[in-house]
């Protein structure tokens, strides 16, 4: 009934305004795009949240939940976002693609393999999900820790380099003082490290472990039927595959 009654007061300007971001916009757009907003911001009320957390892609909508939910007489609630980081892929990051991302549950070696196929073009910091990685998700924690995020290089038989600054890191980066080959290995390293702790708590949890699959239940692989072959040695068999190999239609049975 609240759909109802947000849709009597929002119009059809304001719910494409606030979709831009996040709704494939065009000239005759289907009608779930415009509902799209509202019942995200209906999300607020009925998860009963004190806060929604989201990419800058989401400000529109957030601003049209603190404009609409008092309208139908629920609080505002507060609005945390954080910038829009590059997949590992160089596009966006999606939960559609895993190979785009780093879950926390993801093994050693899932991480490994998905930081080894990360694109990462030499000298390029634009768009780079590994750079962006370090970033906003590994300086972050080291300076939380009064350490460095470091660059292990003894196989060249060069000193570690050491970074606390972003802007360090990509000008070596840039200068190519820090090669994609460099920087994989220390981002596994230390995202593994990051990720351990979690996911030991998360096997000591079976209340975590049963949340994480009411969450996301595991896909049901569906059985595809065999068709029996039956051959030729069943009654008639013979001679339908004769006339059909003939051209002709099989012989009326007898």
């Amino acid at each position: 009934m609240d759909v109802y009654k947000m849709c009597s007061v929002v119009s059809e300007h304001d719910a494409k305004k606030s979709g831009a971001e996040v709704v494939k916009q065009s000239n005759n757009a289907p009608l779930s795009g415009l509902l799209y907003p509202v019942l995200q911001v209906l999300d607020e009320e009925y998860l009963k949240v004190d806060a929604q957390f989201g990419g800058v892609d989401q400000r529109k909508i957030f601003a049209a939940a603190k404009d609409w939910l008092p309208k139908l007489g629920y609080a505002q609630r507060a609005h945390l976002m954080n910038p829009m980081v590059p997949g590992l892929q160089g596009s966006k990051m999606s939960s559609s693609d895993p190979n785009s991302k780093i879950d926390l549950l993801d093994d050693p070696e899932t991480v490994a393999k998905k930081i080894k196929k990360a694109e990462a073009a030499p000298k390029v910091t634009e768009g780079n999900g590994l750079i962006a990685f370090v970033e906003y998700v590994l300086l972050p924690l080291a300076r939380m820790k009064g350490g460095e995020f470091t660059v292990d290089r003894s196989r060249d038989g060069l000193e570690p380099l050491a970074y606390t600054k972003i802007e360090q890191l990509r000008e070596d980066y840039e200068k190519e003082t820090l090669s994609p080959q460099l920087l994989k290995p220390a981002i596994t390293k230390a995202l593994n490290e990051l990720l351990a702790p979690i996911q030991a708590a998360y096997q000591g949890s079976k209340e975590w472990q049963e949340i994480a699959e009411k969450a996301y239940p595991p896909e049901e692989k569906k059985k595809v039927k065999k068709v029996k072959d039956k051959g030729s040695r069943y009654p008639g068999g013979a001679a339908k595959d004769g006339a059909a190999k003939n051209g002709d239609a099989p012989a009326p049975a007898q």
